[in-house]
């Protein structure tokens, strides 16, 4: 399996619109990836390590494909309606992971 890791690092001048992000932007990644996502979760940070500290990323989420092959079939083909909705919720560029599930 493979996962897809998107992190929005935080800072004092990010500007993050959650309920967006939940119910539109994650919207549009079923509408869009649909049965090509196996599962995904969406963290959103609270604090650093200690209480009293920011959290390094204001959000991170996790999408997780059966293959790397079902993974750039599915976003591949549509990164550009992907890419183009940031604008809509943040204004930071996401730090982006790919990982193998083992």
């Amino acid at each position: 399996m493979i996962k897809l890791t998107v992190m929005y690092p935080n800072s004092a001048d990010v500007k993050f619109d959650k309920d967006y992000y939940t119910n539109q932007h994650s919207q549009l990644l079923k509408d869009l990836l649909g049965d090509a996502i196996m599962s995904s979760d969406i963290n959103m940070g609270i604090s650093g390590a200690s209480p009293d500290q920011p959290a390094p990323y204001v959000v991170i989420a996790n999408l997780v494909f059966k293959s790397m092959e079902s993974f750039q079939q599915s976003f591949g083909a549509n990164a550009e309606k992907i890419l183009a909705d940031l604008q809509n919720f943040t204004n930071v560029k996401p730090d982006v992971q790919i990982s193998e599930v083992i």
